[in-house]
């Protein structure tokens, strides 16, 4: 007798998932690389983009500043140009000029003789009891300079009209007054380190040198120029020092100030760029302002 009872049938396995390749593995690491690269070049490409960007904006309003700047000088020019010519127009004879006869040799004679007498004039002021001392020290500034002087000594040779400029400011002004600008920077600190080695005889150690300059630039050439004419170091211009240099007029007054509470002589020295002096300067007993041309300040004004 047969069995009719169905015989059960084990199921088959699930075939397994087979393992990744290496080599698939390696290409999808390269491209993980790739991608990361990517991303890295796009971020600094937006972080240059950004960059330029602020650079651009910051160049603009530079140049408008600049531009400004130079149309604020070039209107200043014209309008001290025009002050000038009117000044030379209202000073104009439209008469007709009498003829003028040729001098006598006895009359080009007496010239000399009274060009001299007016130059040696007797001073009033400070230095009144001085003169022959500065005008001495004067003339010898203009032989040949003397480079191996000791320091404080002017060591360069001084010109003829800056000669005259010290002789106006000591003897005529007594110490204290503006003056015309020797056209730069160099030649006034030369003007100055000449005033600074006739004071330093007068005075000694009593006196120091302010120098008011409303600008770092400014005040490094008054640095290298009174270093260079008078044989300084760079300790020599500082608070305690023979010179000190200041961007602002209220620290030179205050520290003038403490110098006179102290016994001792403020020599101030305005910078030709300087628009105008603070009326409490003008109390001191010793000050020179240099008093820049119309041509010079555009010069300034271009330089900023």
């Amino acid at each position: 007798m047969s069995d009719d009872t169905p015989t059960p049938t084990t199921p088959s396995p699930e075939p397994a998932t087979p393992a990744p390749a290496p080599w698939l593995e390696l290409a999808l690491s390269e491209l993980r690389q790739q991608r990361d690269g990517l991303q890295a070049e796009i971020q600094d490409l937006s972080n240059r983009r950004d960059q330029l960007q602020r650079e651009i904006s910051g160049s603009f309003a530079g140049q408008s500043d600049a531009i400004a700047r130079r149309v604020k000088g070039f209107q200043e020019y014209l309008v001290g140009a025009l002050q000038e010519l009117a000044v030379a127009a209202e000073q104009m004879e439209l008469v007709v000029q009498p003829l003028v006869v040729q001098p006598s040799p006895l009359d080009q004679t007496a010239a000399p003789v009274a060009a001299a007498t007016a130059a040696a004039a007797p001073a009033t002021g400070l230095f009144s009891n001085d003169d022959a001392l500065i005008r001495e020290r004067l003339a010898t500034f203009q032989g040949q300079p003397d480079f191996y002087a000791d320091p404080w000594k002017l060591r360069r040779s001084l010109e003829p009209t800056g000669a005259a400029l010290l002789d106006d400011w000591f003897l005529g002004q007594g110490g204290r007054g503006a003056q015309p600008s020797s056209g730069s920077r160099n030649r006034n600190a030369l003007i100055t380190a000449a005033a600074i080695a006739i004071l330093g005889e007068l005075y000694g150690d009593r006196f120091q040198t302010l120098v008011l300059a409303g600008m770092p630039e400014r005040l490094g050439e008054w640095r290298r120029g009174l270093q260079d004419c008078l044989g300084l170091a760079r300790e020599d211009f500082g608070p305690s020092s023979g010179i000190v240099l200041f961007e602002r007029a209220d620290a030179l007054i205050e520290r003038a100030d403490r110098l006179e509470e102290r016994g001792e002589l403020p020599f101030i020295v305005v910078d030709a760029a300087e628009a105008a002096v603070e009326i409490p300067i003008l109390q001191f007993p010793l000050w020179l302002a240099f008093a820049g041309s119309p041509a010079e300040l555009t010069l300034e004004d271009d330089l900023l």
